[in-house]
């Protein structure tokens, strides 16, 4: 099994509500995924609350091997769910690790 743990950092130049809008676009979009990309064994989106630290959106998804972790990054509905910040996003942080 391989951990997938994603976070972001999205733009200072957004306001606090653009903020929180496109955090819980994305968080939806992300966590319906499992729906149409079967091999996702879980996916969850964690929303920051602390304003101290770096990073607002934390995304921790767990897949059978490397090679999902990869069909998922190119998967249509993936990059849908992700256009949602692309725009927004300032910064992006990746692990993959065997669990």
């Amino acid at each position: 099994m391989v951990k997938h743990i994603v976070m972001f950092k999205l733009k200072e130049s957004l306001s606090e509500n653009e903020k929180i809008e496109i955090m819980n676009n994305f968080k939806s979009a992300i966590e319906a995924l499992p729906q149409t990309i079967k091999f996702i064994k879980d996916i969850h989106v964690g929303l920051n609350i602390n304003p101290s630290e770096k990073w607002d959106i934390c995304l921790d998804s767990t897949f059978d091997s490397l090679e999902d972790v990869k069909a998922y990054s190119v998967h249509p509905d993936h990059v849908a769910a992700a256009g949602i910040i692309k725009e927004a996003k300032e910064d992006r942080a990746c692990v993959d690790f065997e669990i």
